[in-house]
């Protein structure tokens, strides 16, 4: 049997491409590829070829999954795990929790080497911006580390890609994999809620979730959503709530009017405000039995909150039901996922989607599409995609007070600049830090940054003091640095083209990690372009031209070549004012001289 496992569709064009990417000397990679078509066996295909593999996950279930995959196209290899309750070390496959091999006590030589393992696979990468993802990814010096995900735009900005070098080495996003065969196509229904989400709190981007639980656990609401379920006749569904409350409470109320259903939450039961309170526990099943029963039809629809998002492999689910407010492209396209996986005799999904008139809901359209990269197109003009923009043989149908709804919400939206100043906020809030450029580029918004980095007196990145200043944010040490020539250098840096990196070793030499020199020199930029380079994504641009492909053999003569006729010509040409070449060495103005040993400057 294991002689006919044999990679597929997307399988084969992600293997090609990983192998084209090692060639180019780079070290991490990145997969995004929609839920369903294989990205488990993908690791599996190509990693074969290495002795120590460690697939590390953050739930038991996908490592227990994983380990099946492996064993069938490494079915010699040792497989071990490294859990809460196991702690295998001699083993061919590591499957490891992040929640354990991430803690400092097991990242040392007693447990594993910095080398030991040849090729780690990271899954559900977007989680990888956690604490224990970046222990793992910190300790050890694999020989490839590839990372995978279906979705890699996380609600709260934080940076996946950078984590692989930004090497995003293949991608087969929603619509292309329903394009090409490898899914089934959707029928989604929006359905009109009246819930008056307003009436309910909302602060750093998240509705309060007592309140939340409340307007959306009405008897009212679930009559509209089950009468809608039974229209389409489902055997196996899957139901999307706010709380482990609001999960129950559907059970219950389905399993009331003759639907066999259950809860699957997280946790030891439903959560009361008072423990005298009774709920009736008896519609809550553990995870394996609900997934078992709903496989044989025994029960007809599980209801959870966020524990089917990932590592749930049913393709026998004919219908999802989005039972809560949906403001994250990820976790919609996570939990749409959940049911396009191909069945014989399954020609399609249908989705209900209850929607009222919660933050961002007019954004459920192009979350369709399955393109959550561009927001360009996402202004305050109510935009729908024409059909033509969705996945091929889907059918979308919005109730006509869902479409008003969306025009409303967004005429709601404020002007670009208020957006930059809440978003600016927000941040600051949640990090409890005034966010500076490169925690504002982090964390921002995607649709917002998208929104103003295409419009020259909008973009606060090309003068970010100017921008603090503006919405009153500047301490007296930076309002000293307005209008003065260290702030019109910032302006300058700011504002420079980047089209390839090579104008980054030259000002990392001047910065000097914080020790900043006004004059440099050959040994200066050598030992700058060295360093840089040595990290494989930055030398991107190097291995795509034919004339510096070589680059890992070059010595100092090589780059100090390199660095005269690119980057050090170009500056002295668009930033005469700063830069300039003096007795073989390069130089800063010394009108920046009295700002060196400025904290805000060196910021």
């Amino acid at each position: 049997i294991v002689d006919y496992i044999r990679p597929k569709g997307p399988q084969i064009e992600a293997l090609y491409e990983l192998k084209k990417t090692r060639l180019e000397g780079l070290e991490k990679g990145l997969i995004v590829a929609a839920t369903g078509v294989g990205k488990t066996f993908l690791a599996a295909f190509d990693s074969k070829s290495y002795n120590k593999i460690l697939f590390l996950a953050h739930r038991e279930e996908i490592l227990n999954q994983a380990a099946r995959s492996f064993s069938l196209i490494k079915p010699d290899a040792k497989i071990g795990f490294f859990t809460g309750a196991r702690k295998d070390q001699e083993c061919d496959i590591l499957f490891a929790t992040v929640q354990t091999l991430g803690r400092i006590e097991y990242l040392n030589d007693q447990f594993f080497s910095k080398e030991y393992f040849g090729y780690i696979i990271i899954d559900e990468f977007h989680h990888a911006v956690s604490n224990n993802y970046g222990n793992v990814i910190e300790y050890f010096k694999p020989e490839f580390l590839l990372g995978l995900t279906a979705t890699p735009e996380r609600l709260d900005n934080q940076d996946v890609f950078a984590l692989c070098d930004y090497n995003l080495v293949y991608e087969a996003r929603l619509k292309e994999a329903i394009n090409k065969g490898w899914l089934v196509p959707f029928r989604y229904y929006g359905v009109f809620d009246d819930t008056n989400y307003s009436s309910v709190d909302y602060r750093n981007g998240k509705y309060n979730e007592k309140q939340l639980e409340r307007i959306l656990s009405r008897n009212e609401r679930a009559d509209l959503i089950l009468k809608n379920y039974l229209k389409y006749k489902s055997l196996r569904s899957l139901g999307f709530c706010s709380s482990r409350n609001h999960a129950v409470y559907m059970a219950e109320y389905f399993s009331n009017h003759g639907v066999s259903s259950c809860a699957v939450i997280s946790g030891n039961g439903v959560q009361t405000e008072n423990e005298s309170e009774s709920k009736n526990k008896s519609f809550i099943i553990d995870r394996k039995e609900a997934i078992y029963k709903l496989k044989k039809a025994e029960i007809n629809v599980i209801f959870s909150v966020d524990m089917f998002n990932e590592g749930l492999d049913i393709p026998e689910i004919d219908l999802v039901m989005f039972l809560r407010p949906t403001e994250s492209p990820t976790v919609f396209l996570q939990q749409l996922g959940r049911g396009l996986r191909k069945q014989r005799n399954k020609n399609y999904l249908n989705v209900l989607d209850f929607i009222g008139n919660y933050k961002k809901a007019n954004l459920i359209p192009y979350f369709l599409t399955g393109d959550i990269k561009d927001y360009q197109k996402l202004g305050t003009k109510g935009y729908i995609p024409d059909e033509e923009e969705y996945p091929e043989g889907c059918f979308i149908n919005f109730d006509l007070r869902t479409i008003d709804l969306f025009r409303h919400l967004s005429k709601e939206q404020q002007g670009l600049f208020e957006r930059v100043t809440s978003e600016y906020m927000r941040i600051k809030e949640s990090r409890e830090d005034k966010p500076m450029r490169l925690s504002m580029y982090t964390y921002m918004d995607e649709r917002l940054y998208s929104a103003i980095i295409s419009r020259k007196n909008m973009n606060i990145f090309r003068d970010y003091l100017s921008f603090l200043e503006k919405i009153n944010e500047l301490n007296e040490d930076e309002e000293n640095l307005i209008g003065t020539k260290a702030h019109e250098f910032i302006k300058e840096i700011e504002n420079a083209k980047m089209s390839k990196l090579y104008k980054m070793p030259i000002l990392l030499a001047f910065y000097n990690n914080g020790n900043i020199k006004l004059v440099i020199n050959n040994e200066d930029i050598y030992r700058s372009f060295k360093e840089f380079y040595s990290r494989g994504s930055n030398a991107v641009d190097m291995l795509r031209d034919s004339s510096t492909s070589n680059y890992k053999e070059w010595g100092k003569e090589e780059y100090i070549s390199l660095a005269k006729r690119n980057p050090l010509k170009f500056l002295k040409q668009s930033s005469s004012n700063f830069f300039y070449e003096q007795d073989d060495k390069f130089c800063l103005t010394p009108a920046l001289q009295q700002y060196i040993d400025n904290e805000v400057f060196i910021r």
